[in-house]
């Protein structure tokens, strides 16, 4: 994809003495009393920001946090927390500005968080009035927060053109080049990794896979599903049956291709579920009618391991059984070990899918891990995203006036 990037501005000298306003993604959960409880993404947009100040830029900072009523500020919609997090992570002081659209006075070398994006008025519809005041704030637009890039907010798509200049920050050049090197320049056989617990969500997604990936590895829910394609039964376990034909597709679109969709041969079933249910392992075709099938069982799992480690691009999107649960948590280890032993070039997104690296320990082993769930899902079903659309019309010469 084309597009401006921020680290070829610095480097040319063109950002030094320039207002670079920076969108950034600093949603980060916190407790009831406001404390930050993780803060991968504010550490994600540091290297953005280290980058700016070290090129001698006067540079303000902006994020959405949680969902705020536009134009009705509240404490627990500021981004305070945030700004102090950010000063203790860069060791200088990060004020927080309110009120910020109308104008903000900085001087080359300076930094400043603007408060919350979302409550301004007009934010969330992509106001061009708005648009057009937050462009004056600054010389370079730079867009650093995948996790928003599919959506067209002023802060996000606006802004971008009719900023003097607009370009894409280290963190999202980065998830932008990862997926378009696993999905459109990928080393075969590319194998995907869809899960979670409804087709439904992730059907747009199965069908694009299914038209160029060689093995379209399905769990949880979803799997479930498409045993019952195959013939399976599943008991009382979570399916879509009205969704038995769109997942007979996929395999005949996938069978069509001389690819597949491989259907587990055993399983992992409970009475109940619950993390001290007894766990019974059995052949796919032996599912009683009050079983739940809550993970694949060890076969499956080796085989598939087997498969993901003679790959050569992997993408991977959801756990394969209620990995939360000890009990049922096996086949997803042995997906994620064989991810992590793989010479593949591996690319991983979705909260419970990181939430599953993260337990099992193989962040280093992940050759990317997107920072972006909405995103990286709608970049898997091969749409553009917004943000990113802007910036590539913004590098075709393209500007609204």
């Amino acid at each position: 994809m084309n597009f401006l990037r921020f680290s070829d501005l610095c480097a040319s000298g063109q950002a030094a003495g320039r207002r670079v306003f920076i969108r950034a993604d600093l949603n980060v959960p916190q407790d009831d009393a406001g404390r930050i409880t993780e803060d991968t993404r504010i550490r994600a947009s540091l290297p953005c920001v280290r980058m700016a100040l070290d090129a001698g830029a006067a540079v303000m900072v902006t994020s959405h946090l949680g969902r705020p009523t536009e134009g009705e500020f509240k404490p627990e919609d500021s981004l305070a927390p945030v700004a102090a997090r950010m000063a203790e992570l860069l060791g200088r002081e990060v004020p927080l500005v309110s009120d910020w659209v109308d104008g903000v006075k900085l001087a080359p070398g300076q930094l400043a968080l603007l408060e919350n994006c979302r409550l301004n008025r007009g934010e969330k519809k992509n106001d061009p009035a708005l648009a057009r005041k937050m462009a004056a704030l600054c010389d370079i637009y730079v867009n650093d927060a995948f996790g928003t890039a599919h959506r067209a907010e002023a802060s996000t798509y606006g802004i971008a053109q009719f900023a003097p200049q607009a370009c894409a920050g280290p963190l999202l050049a980065a998830e932008i080049d990862a997926i378009t090197r696993a999905l459109h320049e990928p080393r075969r056989p590319l194998v995907a990794i869809v899960a979670g617990s409804k087709v439904s969500t992730k059907l747009t997604i199965l069908t694009s896979l299914a038209s160029r990936v060689d093995r379209l590895i399905v769990g949880g829910g979803i799997a479930n599903t498409f045993m019952l394609a195959a013939g399976l039964k599943i008991g009382k376990s979570l399916a879509e049956a009205d969704l038995v034909g769109e997942a007979r597709q996929v395999i005949e679109a996938m069978k069509a291709r001389g690819a597949e969709v491989p259907i587990p041969s055993d399983v992992v079933t409970a009475k109940a579920f619950a993390a001290d249910a007894v766990a019974t392992v059995k052949p796919a075709h032996q599912v009683d009618d009050d079983d739940l099938i809550l993970d694949i069982g060890p076969d499956t799992a080796q085989s598939l391991a087997a498969q993901l480690k003679s790959a050569g691009t992997i993408v991977w999107n959801g756990p394969v059984g209620v990995f939360e649960f000890d009990a049922f948590a096996h086949g997803t280890e042995v997906i994620a070990r064989a991810i992590a032993a793989s010479p593949a070039f591996s690319i991983a997104g979705g909260g419970d899918t990181l939430a599953a690296i993260a337990k099992y320990g193989i962040e280093s082993e992940v050759d990317y891990i997107s920072t972006g769930g909405g995103a990286f899902l709608e970049m898997l079903e091969g749409k553009v995203l917004p943000a990113v659309e802007i910036l590539q019309q913004r590098c075709q010469g393209k500007q609204a006036e």
